[in-house]
């Protein structure tokens, strides 16, 4: 038996942070019960508050920040949809996904009594253990999916859609999505292509390797970020992918001649 992963709250975040976990594998359900999200999906920025909710759809690249209100904690309850839990209560009360959706990444839910009477009963089946745990979650799980259901009928056709992304302009998604720190695994994924066929059509696109094309790509919006935007290093080499600000210090000056901070100066 699977059963999606419900967490309340997060982990207290009193500043901002940048989440390593830039891809959404899971459908995701998601209340902020106190203060902000800030999420970004290579297209568009959505500001998220405290008593919204919203739905995060799988497969996609999203980065966020969180940050708690004054004096307080950032909390939210969040429900992870896996795929083997969709198949089953797809099967179970028959939904099925009849026709194409979106690309929105995210998508807004109006509030709702219902929705408010879920996330408020989710607190106490916390406390419970072992099987009887996994029980009492498993109901909750499939009432919030009928929910979502009945207050917004047209994401069947989202929770129930069980492709895989189809192949699409690898030029266009890289170019709109090379600030994330992804693989080559999952970036092969996103654009509908085994990771031999995206690394062939890629050189055949860029001249070049995904590698040296994404070091390349971000080194030099760092460079325009930090020269004419007057931006830090320190504040732009997670934004751009890179996970650590040494290897960035070291690639930026390998490539430039000079360091970040002379560059600033």
């Amino acid at each position: 038996m699977e059963s999606t992963h419900i967490s309340y709250p997060y982990p207290c975040h009193t500043s901002p942070t940048i989440s390593n976990e830039q891809f959404v594998p899971n459908h995701l359900f998601m209340h902020v019960v106190s203060g902000t999200m800030t999420l970004y999906d290579g297209n568009k920025e959505y500001t998220i508050v405290s008593g919204d909710y919203c739905f995060v759809k799988r497969n996609h690249l999203i980065k966020y920040t969180k940050k708690g209100p004054v004096g307080g904690q950032f909390k939210t309850v969040s429900v992870f949809f896996s795929q083997d839990f969709l198949k089953s209560f797809s099967r179970e009360y028959n939904f099925t996904a009849d026709e194409a959706v979106g690309n929105d990444s995210i998508i807004r839910l109006a509030p709702d009594p219902l929705l408010q009477n879920y996330v408020q009963s989710i607190g106490p089946y916390q406390k419970l253990t072992g099987k009887e745990h996994e029980d009492f979650l498993l109901l909750k799980d499939k009432e919030i999916a009928l929910l979502l259901v009945k207050l917004n009928p047209d994401l069947k056709n989202v929770l129930f859609d069980f492709n895989d992304p189809g192949k699409i302009d690898l030029e266009a998604f890289m170019n709109s999505n090379y600030k994330f720190n992804v693989s080559m695994n999952r970036f092969s994924y996103l654009t509908g292509r085994s990771l031999t066929t995206f690394k062939r059509d890629f050189e055949k696109i860029f001249n070049t390797s995904p590698g040296r094309w994404l070091l390349e790509k971000r080194l030099q919006e760092a460079h325009f970020l930090i020269e004419k935007k007057g931006r830090h290093a320190s504040d732009v080499y997670l934004e751009l992918g890179f996970e650590d600000l040494s290897h960035f210090s070291f690639a930026f000056k390998k490539m430039y001649g000079i360091s970040p901070n002379q560059l600033k100066k």
